[in-house]
């Protein structure tokens, strides 16, 4: 009978090299259809994100605009300018341009300003990223412009894979090597994650081959987070049961069948939450979380499908050996363990719990209150935390031209009206100038620059103003309108997707734990942890880190990763409470019993959890690092906080009223339930 248990084990090994096979063709694949343009993480439905679309289809396709900068401190001398003059026409004289490039001279005379506009690379970003090289390597200035910031970027972003993911591993694996304290057990989670975000890839390709989902750099890097994240929590879980089952079971695939019906109900509902979460993201009318929603999900429940057959599979064929040196004998008892933590925690929230729940919810609500501190809205020269090439062009652009718009804002109008449009634009309040430049297919193209610098609040107000006196039919776009429907819709976004996120949470939590106020008490709680962390980054984002703004959907997206995370660890501690009230304990003691039982293994998991996130910090991107900071601090405060105390002394105050008002909320029902063996198997 063992044999042929074995044997299943190794037919189930089989069966995921076939499909490691089969994905990795789509796997390979999915750099290919990455994309990080303006228009993959715009708002589908905003002005900009036309103006994206519509340039694209104009003579030459979409036009890459750069600004050459040429600065000297002292002022140039006559030889720079002659430099310059000579470079730019090699430029013209090399690339298709839309126009011949002028010089426009700072007052001070320390820059000249050259803008350049070609249609050569078109939508291409490989050309694009070419062009852009070509170019500095023919001038000796500074190369700027929406074109070379984007190029930047996508150098950004295309490095993020290889250091992201072999820094998680290792975090990964280090903290799997303490909590397991083996030389070999740790490879085995490991080794799976590492298969399941492999398929996570293949499927994402997949689904964007048939519903042609945004796939970005932010995406998939999140997603590599989640898996080996979720991936390896979900295997502490069943790897903590597999080691007790191990001492009750002689044969190592009796011990995992048991493991997997203890724990598999309640991995399978958090995942389920978790990836169900997620998908409230496809409700945002932004592009980038609404991309992101899938493919978070999609990362999830790989990791899922990974963890519950791959490596359950694994672990019976290796054996009790895997656990060397510390390998759980058949009939033996685990070590007499001291006091755990946990159980000190549970006894000082068990004694006074009104005074720790009211105690923790005040700290949490003063550490809320540093969103009032965060930084404004980040601007595009700010999106690094290096300085590159476009951004440095940038900056030296602003302090030579302080009072002049020295990047565009593109308007397309109906051809039939451009000449009133022109017209139009030239009289609107804060434009500069404006120029009529490429038609085609009906639409035409008009460049205005703007009285004041890029992304300021006058230059804000002239592209409102625009969009006001223009009217319906023409659209305003350009880098600087972008950022602005950027914000505006994460502010629409938040208003739509955070209600829609707890709603499903919430009923979600109802059918699993068949109780009110216990899912209220689980999605209060993670609510005030995402205050909480996000107020913790009001604080130190600036002072600590330097970040000069905050990213528009920081506060969107680290909710519905912070509420989705939080309520997973939730399940694991309620259903455990659940558990030992129907065994007929009462509920406070019931509570206790959860924290001490799960304390321990959800902990190693939030540790896990948490250092996976913290893995963005140390990315370029200050979108990421904020991102990554604020989730992996929310899932500490979530882990050592709000589940240990807050969580457990509300339980200990309301007893049975938490199960309110299901069965469990009347002791006679509970023990009519129990005697009828509805008491689900122990996590």
């Amino acid at each position: 009978m063992e044999g042929r248990k074995r044997i299943l084990g190794r037919g189930v090994l089989a069966l995921w090299v076939i499909v490691i096979a089969l994905a990795a063709p789509l796997a390979g694949k999915l750099g290919d259809v990455q994309r990080d343009r303006a228009v993959d993480y715009l708002p589908a439905s905003a002005a900009s994100t036309q103006v994206a679309k519509i340039t694209e289809q104009l003579p030459g396709g979409d036009s890459t605009d750069l600004v050459l900068v040429y600065h000297r401190e002292g002022g140039l001398t006559p030889e720079d300018r002659a430099t310059a003059a000579r470079e730019v026409g090699q430029v013209a004289a090399e690339h298709p341009l839309t126009s011949a490039p002028q010089a426009v001279p700072s007052e001070d005379g320390t820059t000249l300003l050259y803008a350049v506009s070609s249609t050569e690379p078109g939508t291409d970003e490989a050309a694009r990223d070419a062009f852009v090289r070509d170019v500095r390597e023919t001038v000796s200035g500074q190369v700027g412009g929406p074109g070379a910031l984007a190029t930047d970027a996508g150098e950004v972003y295309d490095s993020l894979d290889g250091p992201l993911l072999y820094t998680t591993v290792a975090v990964v694996a280090v903290l799997l090597i303490l909590i397991y304290r083996s030389p070999f057990l740790w490879l085995v989670p490991l080794a799976v994650a590492g298969i399941a975000d492999y398929l996570s890839m293949a499927v994402t390709y997949a689904l964007h081959q048939g519903f042609d989902i945004s796939v970005s750099g932010q995406s998939t890097g999140v997603m590599t987070i989640l898996v080996f994240g979720a991936g390896t929590d979900y295997a502490l879980l069943l790897v903590s049961r597999y080691r007790e089952e191990l001492r009750r079971t002689p044969h190592p695939y009796d011990a995992m069948t048991a493991a997997l019906r203890g724990c598999g109900p309640a991995v399978l509902a958090s995942s389920g939450t978790v990836a169900l979460g997620m998908l409230c993201l496809l409700a945002a009318d932004m592009n980038s979380s609404r991309g992101m929603g899938p493919t978070a999900a999609v990362g999830v429940l790989c990791a899922l499908v990974a963890m519950t057959t791959l490596l359950p599979a694994l672990l019976v064929v290796l054996g009790r050996r895997v656990f060397w040196p510390l390998i759980p004998a058949y009939g033996s008892e685990p070590k007499a363990a001291r006091r755990s933590l946990f159980a000190a925690m549970g006894s000082s929230a068990g004694r006074r719990p009104l005074a720790v729940l009211v105690t923790g919810a005040a700290a949490l609500a003063a550490l809320a209150l540093g969103t009032l501190n965060l930084p404004g809205a980040l601007k595009q020269e700010d999106s690094f935390s290096s300085t590159p090439e476009a951004v440095a062009a940038m900056k030296t652009l602003a302090a030579a031209y302080p009072q002049t718009g020295t990047q565009p804002i593109t308007v397309v109008a109906p051809t039939a009206a451009s000449s009133g449009v022109l017209e139009t634009a030239r009289s609107t309040q804060g434009v500069a100038k404006a120029e009529r430049g490429r038609s085609g297919d009906g639409w035409t193209e008009i460049s205005v620059v703007a009285a004041h610098p890029p992304q300021s609040p006058a230059e804000t107000a002239t592209i409102r103003e625009l969009r006001s006196a223009l009217g319906d039919g023409v659209y305003v776009g350009g880098p600087s309108a972008e950022q602005l429907d950027m914000t505006d819709t994460d502010a629409r976004d938040r208003g739509i997707v955070v209600p829609l996120v707890i709603v499903v949470v919430l009923l979600v939590l109802i059918v699993l734990l068949r109780s009110l106020v216990a899912p209220l008490i689980l999605v209060a709680a993670v609510v005030a942890v995402w205050g909480a962390s996000l107020g913790i980054g009001g604080l130190v984002f600036e002072s600590l880190f330097g970040f000069e703004g905050t990213d528009p959907g920081l506060a969107l997206l680290s909710f519905v990763f912070l509420v989705a995370l939080g309520v997973d660890y939730g399940i694991f501690l309620m259903h455990r409470m659940r558990e030992e009230c129907l065994d007929g304990a009462e509920p406070g003691a019931a509570a206790l019993t959860a924290l001490r039982t799960t304390g321990g293994v959800i902990a190693s998991a939030g540790l896990v959890l948490a250092a996976t996130f913290a893995v963005l910090v140390n990315m370029p991107m200050v979108q990421l690092a904020e991102l990554g900071f604020v989730i992996a601090v929310g899932v500490l405060l979530d882990t050592f906080l709000v589940r240990t105390y807050l969580v457990t002394s509300a339980s200990v105050l309301l007893g049975r009223k938490v199960w309110w008002p299901g069965p469990l909320a009347d002791k006679a029902r509970t023990r009519a339930g129990s005697d009828a063996g509805l008491a689900p198997a122990r996590l």
